[in-house]
C-alpha cells in the first residue's frame, strides 16, 4: 500500500486558532464531583480542586473549557450555585441529584488554576432572556448593581470577564429539556443576544446549530436560526460523536471524512446566507452510545435519583485514540471555517482523563493525540492533497487510505497521519517551498507515543521529500525542523 501527499508552504488553509483545542466540563456523572473537585482528596487544595487532575489538564493542554452543560444547562438555575445557601435539586437531564456545592465561582477559580478560558452556556430550555441577562451582569459588570454587588459579596470583587457565551444547548433535539422548533429557538436566541450585547458589547456569542449530521432538520435548522440571529451572533455550533458499529472498524477509522463533510455542509449554508459566522464544534468525540442507552439510563431509571453517579465512563482503546487523532486532523483541515472546538468531555465522562474517588488519576489512550496536536499544531494549517491507494467503507464510501493534516509555524512543522489500512502503508510527502529535516517521528501505542523508525527527509531547491512507513491502523506524527533551526 502506498500514498503520495503534496503540500506547499504558500498554500495555506488559514491560521490555527488556539480555541480549536477546547474541552468541556458538564455537571454530568463524575465530571465535576470526584473529577475536577474532591475536597479531602490527598492532592486537593483548600478549594477542593484535585491537584493530580489539574496537573494532567495542564499537560493535556486545553485552551478553553465549556461549562456547565450540555443537556444539564437546559434546566439549570445558575443562582443555585452561588452564595452560601446551595439548594439540592433534581437534574432531570441525567436523572441525578445536583448538590450545587460546585458552581459559578468555583468553576471560575478552577479555570484560572487550569489556565483556560471559560465558555459559559446559558439556559434557554426552561429559562430565557432575563436569566441570561442576569448571569451576564453578575459575571461581568464591575459593581454598583444588585447582581454585581451580590457577586462581590460572594467573594469575587473583580468581574469574571467571561467573553464566550453559548445560547443554550442542542435545542434541535427532542431529548433536550425545552426543545424548540428552529423558529422558536431562533427568535429566543436573537432576543437573548440583543440584551446580552446591550449589557456587554464585547461578548462573543455561539448560537446552537445541529446536534449531529443525521438530524432530519440539519441544514434547514441552520438556515432558520441564522436568519433570526444574523448580525447578532459570532459562531454557530455543531456537535459530532462517532462510534464503531457492528465491528465495522474501517468505517469507524474514516469518521474524519464524515466530520469534514458535516463542517463543509454547514459552511455552505452560512455562505448561502451571505454571513460571516464561524463554526464552533463545541462537542465532539468518540462515544459508544450503547453504554448510555442500554446500561446507564436503564440503571438510573430503575435505581432512583443518585448523586453524581458514574455515567458514560467509557474505557478507550488504541483504535479510539487513532480516531480522535484523525478528528483533530479534520478540524485542522477546516480552520478557514472552524473557529473553535471542544472535545467532550475532560474528566471521567467519555474523557481523556479518568479518576478514582479518593484514588489515582490517569490518562486514557485518547489523551495522547489531543496533547500532541494541541502542543504542536501552531501557526497555519496547510492545504494537502492525497493520491494513491484508497479505502472503500460501508458508511462513508471511498476515502483516502491515509488521512493527513499539516501545520507550519516558521521553521517548525508538524504532519499528522492516520493509516486506515489493515497493512503497513508507505507514504511519500512532498512539501514544496522549504527545506526541512525530520526532527522526530512518533506513532501511538496504547500507553502513549513511541518512536517510529525509518522516517527520512531529502531536500532540493524545490522543497523537501519525506518518506515514512506507517503501521497498520495507526496515528502518527512527524515533527519537522529547518536544518539551521
Amino acid at each position: 500500500m502506498s500514498v503520495r501527499i503534496e503540500a506547499s508552504v504558500s498554500d495555506v488553509v488559514g491560521p490555527v486558532p488556539r480555541r480549536l483545542f477546547g474541552s468541556f466540563v458538564e455537571h454530568l456523572g463524575r465530571a465535576v464531583y470526584t473529577g475536577i473537585h474532591e475536597p479531602g482528596h490527598s492532592t486537593s487544595d483548600s478549594r477542593g480542586f484535585r491537584g493530580d487532575v489539574l496537573e494532567l489538564v495542564r499537560e493535556l493542554g486545553p485552551t478553553v473549557v465549556r461549562y456547565p452543560g450540555g443537556n444539564f444547562v437546559s434546566a439549570y438555575r445558575w443562582e443555585d450555585g452561588v452564595g452560601p445557601d446551595r439548594p439540592v435539586r433534581l437534574d432531570p437531564a441525567w436523572h441525578s441529584v445536583e448538590s450545587n456545592r460546585f458552581g459559578l465561582h468555583e468553576f471560575a477559580a478552577w479555570a484560572q488554576a487550569a489556565d483556560v478560558e471559560v465558555m459559559y452556556a446559558v439556559n434557554l430550555g426552561t429559562r430565557g432572556v432575563q436569566e441570561a441577562a442576569d448571569v451576564l451582569e453578575y459575571c461581568n459588570h464591575p459593581g454598583g448593581t444588585e447582581l454585581s454587588e451580590r457577586r462581590r459579596a460572594n467573594g469575587a470583587d473583580r468581574p469574571f470577564g467571561f467573553r464566550l457565551w453559548c445560547l443554550g444547548n442542542e435545542m434541535d433535539g427532542p431529548w433536550q429539556i425545552g426543545h424548540k422548533t428552529a423558529d422558536e429557538y431562533g427568535r429566543l436566541a436573537a432576543e437573548t443576544a440583543r440584551v446580552m450585547r446591550m449589557i456587554d458589547p464585547d461578548v462573543e456569542l455561539v448560537v446552537a446549530g445541529s446536534s449531529h449530521a443525521d438530524m432530519p432538520t440539519f441544514g434547514e435548522w441552520e438556515r432558520t436560526v441564522l436568519r433570526h440571529t444574523a448580525g447578532l451572533v459570532d459562531h454557530i455550533s455543531l456537535h459530532a460523536y462517532y462510534q464503531e458499529h457492528d465491528g465495522d472498524t474501517a468505517s469507524y477509522l474514516a469518521s474524519a471524512a464524515a466530520l469534514d463533510a458535516y463542517i463543509r455542509t454547514a459552511a455552505g449554508v452560512i455562505d448561502e446566507l451571505g454571513l460571516e459566522v464561524g463554526i464552533s464544534v463545541d462537542e465532539w468525540n468518540v462515544w459508544d452510545l450503547r453504554r448510555w442507552n442500554e446500561t446507564d439510563q436503564p440503571r438510573l431509571v430503575a435505581g432512583g435519583w443518585p448523586e453524581h453517579p458514574p455515567l458514560l465512563e467509557d474505557t478507550y482503546t488504541l483504535t479510539d485514540a487513532v480516531v480522535v487523532g484523525s478528528l483533530l486532523g479534520a478540524l485542522l483541515r477546516n480552520v478557514d471555517r472552524v473557529t473553535m472546538a471542544n472535545q467532550a468531555q475532560l474528566v471521567n465522562v467519555i474523557a481523556p482523563i479518568r479518576t478514582e474517588p479518593g484514588g489515582a488519576a490517569w490518562r486514557q489512550p485518547t489523551f495522547h493525540p489531543f496533547r500532541l496536536v494541541s502542543s504542536l499544531a501552531r501557526g497555519v494549517s496547510l492545504q494537502v492533497s492525497v493520491e494513491g491507494d484508497r479505502l472503500r467503507t460501508e458508511r462513508h464510501g471511498e476515502v483516502d487510505l491515509v488521512d493527513v493534516a499539516a501545520t507550519l509555524d516558521g521553521s517548525a512543522g508538524a504532519v499528522f497521519l492516520t493509516n486506515r489500512a489493515t497493512a503497513s502503508t508507505d507514504v511519500e510527502i512532498r512539501l514544496r517551498g522549504a527545506r526541512f529535516e525530520v526532527a522526530a517521528a512518533e506513532t501511538l501505542s496504547a500507553a502513549g507515543p513511541v518512536s517510529l523508525p525509518g522516517a527520512a527527509a531529502t531536500s532540493d531547491a524545490k522543497g523537501t521529500t519525506v518518506t515514512v512507513t506507517l503501521p497498520p491502523r495507526s496515528w502518527s506524527l512527524l515533527r519537522l525542523a529547518a536544518p539551521d533551526a
